[in-house]
């Protein structure tokens, strides 16, 4: 069973965009998501940085209430029965544990 959360993810993540900067560093986005950039001294380094920052945005859109993009057909707006766990503290790690109502 693939998950929602995780399909739309890697639906970001493969249109995401990659750029070496003049510095020899790594530039990263996802045209579609506004916000969603990252850097790293490597092309593996900028890409885990770019999903950290994608799933914090994820997680903050539906915390707020904001209405996401639809990706590769998912749609995360739609209902779901979600126990969201956001926690307090300067190391945020998050559960989300979402099915299909």
């Amino acid at each position: 069973m693939t998950y929602p959360l995780r399909a739309y993810i890697e639906a970001a993540m493969e249109i995401a965009r990659y750029d070496k900067i003049e510095d020899v560093t790594f530039a990263a986005e996802i045209p579609k998501l506004p916000g969603v950039i990252a850097f790293g001294k490597t092309l593996a380094q900028c890409e885990r940085e770019l999903r950290s920052t994608l799933e914090d945005w994820i997680l903050v859109c539906l915390r707020l209430g904001h209405t996401l993009p639809k990706l590769s057909g998912i749609n995360l707006n739609q209902p779901y029965n979600c126990d969201l766990h956001l926690p307090k503290g300067p190391f945020l790690s998050s559960t989300v544990l979402c099915e299909r109502r």
